[in-house]
C-alpha cells in the first residue's frame, strides 16, 4: 500500500492517475502538515475515487493539546466525516511525550466508520510502549512512523519490533523515505505499507509539483 501526501486537487488527481493507493491530504507541508480547508477536502474527495485521509492538526506548536484544541479537532473530524473522506490522521501526546489516552478517547468517539492513522507524534514517544497502548484501540487502523527519533534507516530493528507488537494496526512507514533507501528498507523490514511526501516532488521540494515519473517509478518499486 502506497500513501502519498497531497495538498491540492491537482496533486490528488496525479496521485490517483499514477497508481498510488491512498492520499493523505494536508496543508502547510513545511510545518509537517496541517488541517486543509474544508473546501479543499470536499473538492479532493469529489475529484478522486481512491481513499482520502485528512490531517487533523490545526497548529504546529506541539502534539500536546489544550481542551480548546481538542474541541476544534472534534469539530474538524465531524466535518471531514460529513464530507465523506475515508479517514483522519492525528496524534496526541501529554507533556511527558506519552500517549494522551484521555484526549485520544475523546477524539476516537468522533471517528466511527473512519480510517484512523495515529501519526508521527509517536516518534516523539517511547515507540514500543506507545504501540502497545494503541493496539488496544480498535478504531486505530494505522500508525505512521519512522521507527522513532533519528533516521529511518537507523531504526530498522525498532520498526520490526513495532510491526510485531502492533496487533491489528498497520505500521505505515514514512518520514525520511526516498529513492536511495526505499528498496533497502522494504527488504529489511518486510513492510508493505509506505508513506511518501517531498521525495516524489520536483527537486524534493514541498513548494514544487508532484513529479509524475518519480511517482510512477515509486509505484513500481512498492508493487514488486
Amino acid at each position: 500500500m502506497l500513501e502519498i501526501i497531497g495538498m491540492s486537487v491537482e496533486d490528488a488527481k496525479i496521485i490517483e492517475d499514477c497508481g498510488a493507493d491512498r492520499i493523505e491530504l494536508v496543508s502547510a507541508l513545511t510545518e509537517g502538515g496541517l488541517t486543509p480547508s474544508f473546501g479543499l477536502i470536499e473538492s479532493v474527495v469529489n475529484s478522486v475515487k481512491i481513499p482520502v485521509n485528512v490531517m487533523i492538526r490545526h497548529h504546529a506548536k506541539s502534539f500536546v493539546y489544550s481542551k480548546e484544541d481538542i474541541s476544534i479537532m472534534q469539530k474538524d473530524i465531524g466535518v471531514v466525516k460529513e464530507i465523506g473522506a475515508n479517514g483522519v490522521v492525528f496524534g496526541v501526546l501529554d507533556k511527558n511525550n506519552n500517549i494522551d489516552e484521555k484526549n485520544l478517547n475523546v477524539l476516537l468517539k468522533c471517528c466511527d466508520n473512519l480510517d484512523v492513522t495515529f501519526h508521527r507524534a509517536i516518534d516523539e514517544s517511547n515507540t514500543i510502549d506507545s504501540v502497545k497502548i494503541l493496539k488496544d484501540y480498535d478504531k486505530i487502523t494505522n500508525i505512521l512512523t519512522s521507527g522513532g527519533k533519528g533516521s529511518i534507516v537507523d531504526n530498522i530493528q525498532m520498526i520490526k519490533n513495532m510491526m510485531l507488537s502492533s496487533n491489528h494496526i498497520k505500521i505505515l512507514l514514512g518520514g525520511g523515505l526516498n529513492f536511495n533507501n526505499i528498496e533497502k528498507i522494504k527488504e529489511l523490514t518486510k513492510a508493505s505499507n509506505f508513506h511518501f511526501g517531498t521525495a516524489i516532488r520536483i527537486n524534493n521540494s514541498p513548494f514544487e509539483d508532484i513529479d509524475r515519473q518519480k511517482l510512477k517509478q515509486l509505484v513500481n518499486i512498492i508493487s514488486r
